[in-house]
C-alpha cells in the first residue's frame, strides 16, 4: 500500500512539474511558411549566452494540428566580420507529433540566422529568420 502511494505521488509530481513548464513557455518567434507555421518557445521568451532549453512545434497554416514533421532540425550561424560564421546547431528531441523539446548553446551574445527544416509524413520544407540572443 504504501510503494503505491509513494508511486503515485511521484507520478502527480512529475505530470504538474510537465504541465507547468508547458504552461510557462512563451514565444520566441513564429514563422510561417506556405503550409506550416513553425513556433520556438521557452520560459524566458528568448535566447542568452550559454545554454538553452526551448520547445518546438511545426503545426498545419491551414487547420493549426500538429504536423508529422519526421526529421526536424534546428541550425544557427552568425556572420563574423573577416572570419568564418558561427554556426551553432540544437539537439532535438520528438516529444510528440508536431513538438520538439531541444537545446542549444552559443559562446556569446548577437543576431543569429535559425534555419528550421523538416522532412516527414507531412511533407518536406525550412524556414529562415533571425533572432537575437541576449
Amino acid at each position: 500500500m504504501k510503494s503505491r502511494m509513494i508511486a503515485l505521488l511521484m507520478a502527480m509530481a512529475v505530470s504538474t512539474a510537465a504541465l507547468g513548464w508547458a504552461a510557462d513557455l512563451k514565444p520566441i518567434h513564429t514563422q510561417k511558411t506556405k503550409d506550416v507555421v513553425v513556433t520556438l518557445m521557452s520560459e524566458s521568451g528568448g535566447w542568452k549566452a550559454g545554454k538553452n532549453d526551448f520547445v518546438l512545434e511545426l503545426t498545419s497554416a491551414q487547420d493549426k494540428r500538429p504536423l508529422d514533421a519526421g526529421k526536424v532540425t534546428l541550425n544557427t550561424s552568425m556572420a563574423m566580420p573577416g572570419m568564418a560564421p558561427m554556426l551553432a546547431g540544437a539537439t532535438l528531441t520528438p516529444e510528440k507529433p508536431g513538438r520538439y523539446t531541444g537545446t542549444i548553446t552559443f559562446p556569446d551574445k548577437g543576431t543569429r540566422q535559425v534555419t528550421v527544416a523538416w522532412d516527414g509524413a507531412g511533407g518536406k520544407g525550412s524556414t529562415k529568420f533571425s533572432l537575437p540572443v541576449r
